[in-house]
This record gives structure tokens, sequence and C-alpha cells, in this order.
């Protein structure tokens, strides 16, 4: 099996990366959606950041990732139930994919073979504790869209189907990706997602030739660009690891907090997930730079991707998203 190329080595797409290692470090900020144009590493950061991140502690055979056996919703049945090491899950879920799927169904050869009626978990169950990955999510089924949107909410996955009543944690990352170009995303789970950032073609030729000679040498020499660059992973994965130690000490003061309503007022978004989101992704970028206290620096850095995708649809106003939020934050937080 190819190592996944590693997230140290990707070019650019400093907003992007800088997005997934603060979910990596604090993953109730709510996942990151990812707009923009293919082949502009999405996928490829994904995956590396998965593989960046520490191994998790799991009952062997329990098919939902459970710590321990107490935990395992369905015990019964279990063959190896040590506790084992296993790599961050990443699930994708692809188009097309069926309720059946993704929310678990009955074990038809159980059943046929013999007169069993067994719960075959789905893709919610395996990637509990790790990363759900939608590439194209903006072409999602909207009876899938209605499903992610329940445990999103309740971070819970329940069944009850052809006489099956099961119910276990589904708590996960999401991660989707799509160009904006091929449609737009329902509100409901646009508005689930902690995150937005849009990445684009580099049309700096310096950059896109470092593109080239990267990905060419990891295709060429798996092993040894690997090597290269596993000194910078693991510097990264240790500032992933002290952040997240070091997140539940940051403080935030109630200036801080003021900032956060002030700013999404100022915006007109509806609800306060946006106030919320801000200041959960502040604080962990707090974190993972080592510092103690939340600052207006943290809020002005993390403010477009935090809100750039809660905004109102304004016809008056022709400036995108991200110049909206600029614009506010440079009102309100000047």
């Amino acid at each position: 099996m190819t190592q996944p190329f590693p997230f140290s080595a990707i070019v650019g797409q400093e907003e992007m990366k800088r997005a997934m290692v603060l979910t990596a470090i604090d993953p109730t900020i709510g996942g990151v959606l990812v707009f923009g144009d293919r082949g502009t590493g999405k996928s490829t950061a994904v995956r590396a950041l998965a593989a960046l991140l520490p191994e998790i502690k799991v009952v062997a055979d329990c098919p939902y990732n459970s710590i321990t056996l107490a935990d395992c919703p369905a015990p019964d049945g279990l063959k190896n139930t040590k506790q084992v090491n296993r790599p961050t899950p990443v699930v994708d879920l692809p188009l097309g994919v069926t309720e059946d799927r993704v929310v678990g169904a009955l074990d038809i050869e159980k059943a046929l073979t013999h007169g069993e009626k067994r719960f075959e978990p789905g893709l919610l169950a395996r990637a509990h504790r790790g990363y759900l990955y939608i590439d194209e999510v903006n072409l999602l089924e909207d009876h899938i869209v209605d499903l992610l949107l329940d445990v999103a909410v309740s971070g819970e996955n329940v069944v009850e189907r052809e006489g099956l009543s099961i119910r276990h944690p589904a708590k996960f990352v999401l991660i989707g990706s799509g160009n904006p170009e091929e449609g737009e995303l329902r509100p409901q789970l646009l508005d689930r997602f902690g995150l937005s950032v849009e990445v684009s073609t580099p049309s700096d030729i310096e950059a896109r030739v470092e593109v080239i000679r990267r990905r060419d040498a990891y295709e060429t020499d798996t092993k040894a660009f690997l090597k290269r660059w596993r000194a910078q992973d693991t510097k990264l994965r240790k500032k992933i690891l002290t952040g997240r130690d070091a997140l539940p000490a940051v403080k935030a003061c109630d200036d801080i907090l003021g900032d956060c309503a002030r700013l999404c007022t100022q915006l007109g978004s509806d609800g306060v997930r946006g106030e919320l989101t801000l200041l959960r992704a502040a604080r962990a970028l707090a974190a993972y730079k080592g510092e103690p206290e939340v600052t207006r620096r943290h809020v002005r850095d993390i403010a477009p991707s935090s809100l750039r995708h809660r905004l109102r649809r304004d016809p008056l106003d022709e400036a995108g998203s991200t110049a909206r939020v600029q614009r506010a934050v440079d009102e309100v937080l000047a």
C-alpha cells in the first residue's frame, strides 16, 4: 500500500493546511469545506493529515473503533478484544452511495446462511474518531445530506429498520471538497462545516514548478521522498499534540467574546454558530502557536475561514465573501 504524500511537502495552500491542522487540535470546530479548482491538493491534504496524526487505540475486532470493550455497541461475537493501535481512519463517502452503505444495514449473508439477524456497520461506524471525506460534496444526493445532518448534530448514528435497533457513536471530522462551478451546497449542510477555505491553481511559475518537482520525486522514489520530509512531519505532529494538550488552558477574555459577537453581527450571520466557531478556531490557533491567551490577532487571522460561508447574500454588494469578511474585520477590530 502506497504511503500518503507528506503533509509538510504540500506546496502553498496555507489556509487549507492551517484549517485542517486546527480541526486536528480541536475536532469540535466542525470540519472543513474546501472549494476550488481541481488538482489543487484537496484530497492529498486530507490523507496526508490523517497519516500525520498519531495512531488511535481501538479494540482489535470492533468495527466501531471503540477504545474499550465496554464502549463497543455490539461486543458479542468479537474474537479479538485486545486493545491495539491503528492509524487515524479516513473514510471516503463516494457520490451515489446508498443509504444502507452509509448508516449500515442487516448482514444479508449471515441472515441467509446462519439465520442470524446481525447488523453490518456502515461508513459512519468506520469514520468514528477519524475523518469522513466527501469529494464533490455539492453534488451529494439530498437524502444522504439529511442523514449526515442528523449524525452531525447528535454525534450518534441510530438505525431502526428490518427489526434492528442499533445506536452507536459516530463522531468524526467532516471534510468536504468541491468546485463551486458545479453547483451550490445546501445551506443546512454548509452551516455544519466549521471552517471554509478557498483554494486556487497557483499562478506563480516557481510554485507550479515546485509542485511538479515534489510530486515527481514522490512518484519516482517514494521511500526516499518520505524520508526527506519525515523530520518536518514529525515536528508538525508534535506541535499538534502539544496544541491538543494546551487547548483546555487557553483563555479567552470577555473582550474577545465581544469582538466575535460584534463581527458576526456586522456581517449579519444567522444564529450564534459563527461566534462559537470563530472562538473555538481562534483558541485552537493560539494553542497551536503555543500562546496562553486568545488575542485579536488570532481572531483576525481565522475570521475569513470561520465566517465566509455564513454570510447572507447581498445583491447590492458585488464583493466576494472573503472581501466582505475582511472589510468587517477591519471595521470592527481596527
